[in-house]
């Protein structure tokens, strides 16, 4: 005699389609999110993990370019397409931020313990604002991988703010200090003297001239070094 729970077996093929509808189901849910930790995870690898240590020895801009040889190709691209010499890109830099991919300005403290917000957006090597980045980016194309963190960028974004400082203000691409005021303070303050009220900006931009020349002064003994160095380039056809 059948019981009266009994029920006659579910045909394997129907088991079978049954199995794959769960799964298809449970992708639709959770593929998304797995798919987007991916993708973070591999951003954070990218960008955060595998950046470069800053240089060991910032002093000397050659010793950087022999640590960080694709620099030197970063900072002459830029130079030829905006006009800003190699040595004050770099005296940026290290003012900006020491050299570090992923510098930013240090948190506020809410009474005096509790991290905060930070005073401004500044990011990457080059310490770009949001606003300026996101001018650059409207004006330069807004690639996927063009980001602060990355040294091609960070220069060509110094390159390219100085070239718009030459135009409007007439700054001279030989003169880091004023390039460098019009720099911090933007185009805007610099019109204005805002760095008139601000000694320690304006000494800082002397720091950043004085080590734009000794940079350049640096450059001249090993610059063909660089000018050479891909197999494809051999003198007298590169530099």
């Amino acid at each position: 005699m059948v019981g009266k729970f009994w029920q006659p077996a579910r045909p394997r093929k129907k088991r079978r389609q049954t199995r794959r509808d769960r799964w298809l189901s449970r992708t639709k849910w959770y593929g998304l999110p797995v798919l987007g930790v991916l993708i973070g995870t591999w951003a954070t690898l990218r960008f955060s993990l595998l950046a470069p240590n800053p240089p060991v020895n910032p002093e000397d801009v050659c010793d950087i370019f022999r640590e960080h040889t694709v620099w030197y190709d970063y900072a002459s691209d830029s130079q030829a397409r905006w006009g800003t010499p190699i040595a004050t890109q770099m005296a940026f830099v290290y003012y900006e931020s020491s050299f570090r991919s992923h510098a930013q300005p240090p948190r506020t403290r809410l009474w005096g313990f509790i991290p905060w917000s930070r005073p401004s957006t500044a990011y990457g090597y080059a310490q770009a604002l949001d606003p300026a980045w996101r001018e650059y980016l409207a004006a330069n194309g807004d690639g996927l991988f063009t980001v602060r963190t990355d040294m091609e960028y960070a220069l060509d974004f110094v390159g390219w703010y100085n070239h718009l400082t030459n135009r409007q203000l007439d700054i001279p691409f030989h003169s880091p200090r004023r390039l460098y005021l019009a720099y911090h303070e933007g185009r805007g303050g610099y019109a204005r003297k805002t760095y008139a009220r601000k000694p320690t900006v304006t000494a800082l931009a002397k720091r950043v001239q004085n080590r734009a020349f000794r940079y350049d002064n640096q450059l001249k003994s090993c610059e063909q070094e660089f000018q050479c160095w891909h197999w494809y380039q051999f003198w007298p056809f590169c530099g």
